[in-house]
C-alpha cells in the first residue's frame, strides 16, 4: 500500500569542509501523482557517493549543484507504483537519479528498466552500476595493465577500488590496495586476492610501504583518494606507468581540490600518462559494461561488498560516513523491501 506522505531530505545549507547532519532537513511532503506522460517511483535503493560533495557547492562540474531546500538527487533503484507513460508499467523497477525521497515523479528520459532476476537490485548502483562502470573503463580503456605489471589501487576497500583491482588481476597483474582497517585488508587480501595490501592508517611512513610491496617498482596507479597516498605511489612510477584519476576522496572537503603537486617533469621523465575521467565519458556503452561484469559475477570470478543502511532519514550520515572511511564497499540506503 502506498504510503500517504512522502518524507525528504533537502540540503539547507553548503558545507563548509566536512558535510555535517546540520547541512540537512528532513521534511514530509505529500506523495505527487503522476500526469500524463509520467510514472510515480518508490525508491528502493539510494546511493551515496563522495563525487556529490563537489555537487554541494554552488557552481558546476560535470553536473548541476543542489539547490538549497530542495531535495538531494542521487542514483536510484526504484519500483514504478503508478503510470501515465508509455513503455512503463506499475511493477516495472528502473534505474533513474530520483531526489533523496520515498517518491519520485518521472517522464522516463533517463531512466532505464533493470531486472532483479538478472542480478540483485542493489548491484545495478553498485558492482554493475556506475562504480563497476568506473573500475571498467578506467582500468581496461585508461590503464591497459598487462600480465606481468604492477597495479596500485588506492581506496581499494571501496566500490570503484574492488572492482578495478579485480579486473587488474583477470588481466594477470600483481595487484597491490589500500585500505583503512585490518578488517578491510584481510579482505581484500584473502576474499579478493590482492596480492598485498597496506593499512594506510597504521602505515608510518606509506612510500616505504609501498616500496617494500612493490620492489618493481609501479606500473598501474588507479587514483580514488589523492592526497599522501597519491604522492607516495607517484614517487615509484616505472617508465610509461598509467595513471588513472577517478576520485580524490580525502580531498572533496578542502578549500582547495588539488591533491598535491605533481611535477610535470615526473611524467616526463619516465614517459608516464596521468588522465583523469567521469563515467559520464563512457555512457555509450554502459551495456558492454554491464554484461562482462554480470558474468563475472555470475561465474564467479567478480566479487563484491555492500554496506547497506535502512531508512532515508540516514542518508545524510551515510553520506558523512564515507569520508571518515567508515563504508566498506558500495554504501547504500534502503527505502523500502525489494
Amino acid at each position: 500500500m502506498q504510503a500517504k506522505t512522502n518524507r525528504q531530505v533537502l540540503l539547507a545549507r553548503r558545507p563548509q569542509g566536512t558535510p555535517q547532519l546540520d547541512d540537512f532537513e528532513v521534511v514530509d511532503a505529500e506523495v505527487p501523482s503522476p500526469g500524463e506522460g509520467e510514472m510515480l517511483i518508490q525508491t528502493i535503493y539510494l546511493s551515496v557517493d563522495p563525487g556529490m560533495r563537489s555537487m554541494m557547492e554552488e557552481g558546476k562540474s560535470h553536473t548541476a549543484a543542489f539547490e538549497l531546500g530542495k531535495p538531494l538527487t542521487g542514483r536510484s533503484v526504484g519500483r514504478v507504483v503508478a503510470s501515465k507513460l508509455n513503455g512503463f508499467a506499475e511493477g516495472d523497477y528502473v534505474y533513474e537519479r530520483l531526489g533523496w525521497q520515498n517518491y519520485s515523479l518521472s517522464d522516463g528520459s533517463q531512466a532505464q528498466k533493470v531486472d532483479p532476476d538478472v542480478v540483485p537490485l542493489s548491484t545495478y548502483l553498485g558492482i554493475v552500476g556506475v562504480p563497476g562502470f568506473c573500475g571498467y573503463f578506467g582500468m581496461l580503456d585508461i590503464a591497459k595493465p598487462q600480465a606481468g605489471e604492477t597495479v596500485v589501487v588506492s581506496g581499494a576497500a571501496g566500490a570503484v577500488g574492488m572492482a578495478a583491482g579485480q579486473i587488474a588481476k583477470r588481466q594477470g597483474c600483481r595487484v597491490v590496495g589500500t585500505a583503512g582497517s585490518p578488517e578491510k585488508v584481510a579482505y581484500l587480501r584473502d576474499e579478493l586476492g590482492f596480492d598485498a595490501v597496506i593499512n594506510y592508517k597504521t602505515a608510518q611512513d606509506l612510500a616505504a610501504a609501498l616500496r617494500e610491496v612493490c620492489p618493481d617498482g609501479i606500473d598501474v596507479y588507479f587514483d580514488n583518494v589523492g592526497g599522501e597516498i597519491t604522492q607516495a605511489a607517484l614517487s615509484l612510477i616505472n617508465y610509461h606507468a598509467r595513471i588513472v584519476v577517478c576520485g580524490q576522496t580525502s580531498q572533496y572537503n578542502e578549500a582547495s581540490t588539488a591533491s598535491g603537486a605533481v611535477a610535470p617533469q615526473l611524467l616526463i621523465k619516465h614517459s608516464a600518462m596521468m588522465k583523469g575521467f567521469v563515467v559520464y565519458d563512457y555512457q555509450d556503452r554502459n551495456a558492454e559494461a554491464i554484461e562482462h561484469l554480470g558474468q563475472w559475477i555470475k561465474d564467479g570470478t567478480l566479487h563484491y561488498r555492500e554496506s547497506i543502511v535502512d531508512g532515508l532519514e540516514n542518508s545524510p550520515q551515510a553520506f558523512i560516513d564515507l569520508f571518515a572511511g567508515k563504508s566498506f564497499g558500495k554504501q547504500l540506503v534502503r527505502l523500502a523491501s525489494d
